[in-house]
């Protein structure tokens, strides 16, 4: 087990590398680059070429590299010009860090606490009227933008109806404390409960949008699993020895079941922190998708930067965390 964890911790430090060369390059890139979003329109030959010099950039690109990657490694992703401005950068990242946290979470409950306990239903009743429908469903879960979806939630729900807030994390009445970034757990270790109500209000219309993708995948792939084991000789086996269906369903079905399914949630991780993205931005949920799309938007490089990189260090964390788990439900993948 101990290799199997070195081995993939190896396969993590080789992908944030190559991860790393791939976004510096891809940011400069960029038009513009990022002596134009902060001179503006006010740059000027001598100023631009003073400023190139002062941030390094007229040194050889192999030698900015190394520079950036030894401020990355002591935390220094540079100075926010835009989507906070003068703050750095990696506190614009810790700030909206926990809005996404939560957000992602809370979608990934509902997108689980649904999908497998109706992806055994519908397989169970194959081919019945519940199965098709589920599975048609799940096909429009797939096939539709997690924006249009947003929008639509938001017109009916908050905008027409009335019944929940349009955007935000937290209505701008409440006068909440707030410890821990994570405005419903704040609420909770607060005791002010109507501020974590309130929050959890906010999280509901954005947190429904952004769990379509992953519960339709989830969905599929654990009916798709539980329909290959139900046709295996030791299900069968269970059932002629007369043992009660509880204990065939948890022992036998959803233990055997459940191991593609793992490896799913995990990479639909993935999936969760590319939807906020959109999510975020048509709820205006302050969290790192928002962010993002702000620094795109004023080309703000070190938020950009910081974000990109940190986003895809919680995405492998996660998949080896996912790996582990995988292999301790099924031995056989410590040796592959």
């Amino acid at each position: 087990m101990l290799r199997f964890v070195i081995r993939r911790g190896l396969q993590l430090f080789i992908a944030m590398f190559v991860l790393s060369v791939l976004l510096f390059v891809w940011l400069r890139s960029l038009p513009g680059g990022p002596v134009t979003a902060l001179l503006g329109e006010r740059g000027t030959p001598e100023s631009t070429a003073a400023l190139r010099e002062a941030l390094g950039l007229d040194e050889p690109l192999h030698v900015q590299y190394l520079r950036f990657l030894q401020r990355a490694l002591e935390g220094d992703f540079g100075i926010s010009n835009g989507v906070l401005r003068g703050a750095e950068a990696i506190d614009v990242f810790l700030t909206r860090l926990p809005a996404t946290i939560e957000l992602s979470i809370f979608a990934l409950l509902i997108a689980v606490t649904l999908a497998i306990p109706l992806g055994y239903v519908a397989a169970r009743r194959h081919g019945s009227a519940l199965d098709t429908g589920s599975v048609i469903g799940s096909l429009v879960g797939v096939a539709v933008p997690v924006f249009f979806l947003a929008f639509v939630l938001k017109y009916f729900f908050a905008i027409r109806w009335g019944l929940l807030p349009p955007s935000g994390r937290q209505s701008v009445s409440i006068d909440a404390t707030h410890v821990t970034g994570f405005f419903v757990l704040d609420g909770i270790l607060t005791g002010e409960w109507d501020a974590a109500w309130d929050s959890f209000r906010h999280l509901i219309l954005p947190a429904i949008a952004l769990s379509s993708i992953p519960f339709a995948v989830i969905f599929r792939i654990n009916r798709a699993s539980v329909l290959d084991v139900l046709d295996e000789d030791y299900v069968r086996t269970a059932r002629a020895k007369g043992l009660q269906a509880p204990v065939v369903r948890q022992r036998h079905v959803m233990r055997n079941a459940l191991i593609p399914v793992v490896t799913t949630i995990g990479l639909q991780i993935g999936a969760l922190l590319a939807g906020a993205v959109l999510t975020e931005t048509v709820f205006n949920f302050q969290g790192i998708g928002q962010a993002l799309a702000l620094g795109f938007e004023t080309r703000d490089y070190p938020v950009l930067q910081v974000l990109i990189m940190m986003a895809a260090l919680i995405y492998i964390i996660v998949n080896l965390l996912v790996d582990i788990a995988y292999a301790v439900i099924d031995p056989r993948v410590r040796t592959r």
